[in-house]
């Protein structure tokens, strides 16, 4: 008799238990919220943006700062057809503010004002700033990039390291993901 009654005592823990953990869901993870948000492996994001346009370069310099993750998003305008974007973040799972953006924007090329900074090869590019991002806008291989860093993230003067970030993307060269930090996960 007392085994009976422990067995169903355990039972019915065991499905209140379950029952309970179904009604208050964990909350996602932080990888979790990027893939809710549409974004995947930047491989992954690239691929699909090479498959619609022409092979993007990635810088092989970064910012200084700590990064422990890399996520890609391809975003393909359906509607109008002039809003494809190919969009790479660098983050740190607990440091909110180590942010640095990549944009590539295929088309429409957008202007943007700011000051004009000359690359090694003479391209040229535009350092702007915004509420809580600095940007940088360049043009490679017929894409227009446009990088962003978070304001607070790093103490290094942003227009001349993102013109060393726009210097290590080459045209002759092929992206690889070799060079990332090893903190990247």
């Amino acid at each position: 008799m007392l085994k009976k009654i422990t067995f169903s005592l355990c039972i019915f823990l065991i499905n209140h238990t379950i029952e309970h953990a179904s009604a208050h869901p964990l909350p996602p993870t932080f990888e979790e919220k990027f893939d809710e948000a549409g974004y995947q492996s930047v491989e992954a994001a690239v691929k699909e943006f090479e498959q619609h346009y022409s092979k993007v370069k990635l810088p092989t310099v970064l910012p200084p700062f700590s990064i422990t993750h890399k996520f890609g998003r391809f975003y393909k305008d359906h509607q109008y057809g002039m809003n494809d974007s190919l969009n790479i973040l660098y983050v740190h799972n607990e440091m909110k503010q180590h942010i640095f953006k990549i944009f590539d924007l295929f088309k429409p090329k957008v202007s943007f004002s700011g000051k004009a900074y000359t690359l090694q090869d003479g391209r040229q590019g535009i350092y702007f700033e915004d509420l809580l991002f600095n940007f940088f806008v360049f043009e490679e291989s017929n894409l227009q990039y446009l990088l962003g860093i978070y304001k607070d993230s790093t103490n290094q003067e942003t227009p001349n390291l993102f013109v060393q970030i726009a210097n290590s993307i080459k045209s002759n060269e092929v992206a690889t993901f070799i060079y990332f930090p090893s903190s990247i996960q």
